[in-house]
């Protein structure tokens, strides 16, 4: 039976998305593509009808999950999106959680292509983070760009602490709170201009 040019976009949408999650609770190495397209419904065959290699899904799929943390994210300031990403419940839902705090250490031994995925997602998020800031003088941007910055490598750095901990350990807890404190403390203190703002 021949599929029709809407339903393979369909079906590579399900493998992207069930990759995506398979990826964030197993890492880039646990999942072959034939639990990949097991757990997508397909056989392992019919992979290769959308993807070149293993790599280009990789890519993709992280590329849909940063679109899907943007989206997220867009509606939320930066003390809204720290309180929510460093909560248990986001802790706790690895398959659905961020791309950024399950895969980063994985996509470090990745090609190019993957790296580059990760470094188009930070910069999404950061430009994302970035809202309200058009009123500042070019140096006060630059600081705020490192205030950004410095804020999602702490809570990403602070969520894969706390899962690297066991589930029921005081300090996966204890690591959220203490770092939501103080980036939330952090962000209190807003980033002035030359001229005092």
């Amino acid at each position: 039976m021949k599929v029709t040019k809407t339903q393979a976009l369909e079906n590579r949408a399900r493998i992207v998305e069930t990759a995506s999650t398979l990826f964030r609770e197993r890492g880039y190495d646990g999942v072959s593509v034939a639990d990949l397209m097991a757990a997508a419904g397909f056989t392992h065959g019919g992979f290769y009808k959308h993807f070149a290699s293993k790599a280009d899904l990789m890519a993709e799929a992280a590329a849909s999950g940063f679109a899907k943390s943007a989206a997220n994210l867009a509606g939320n300031d930066a003390a809204s999106f720290v309180q929510e990403y460093l909560s248990r419940p986001h802790r706790d839902a690895l398959g659905h959680g961020c791309t950024f705090a399950a895969l980063s250490g994985d996509a470090a031994r990745q090609p190019e292509s993957i790296k580059q995925a990760f470094a188009d997602g930070i910069e999404n998020q950061l430009a994302i983070l970035a809202r309200e800031e058009d009123s500042l003088s070019e140096s006060a941007k630059r600081e705020a760009r490192a205030k950004r910055i410095d804020t999602l490598a702490h809570v990403v750095g602070a969520l894969v602490l706390s899962r690297a901990c066991p589930d029921d350990s005081p300090l996966a807890d204890e690591i959220l709170e203490v770092c939501r404190t103080a980036v939330l403390g952090q962000l209190d203190r807003k980033v002035e201009g030359p001229n005092g703002g």
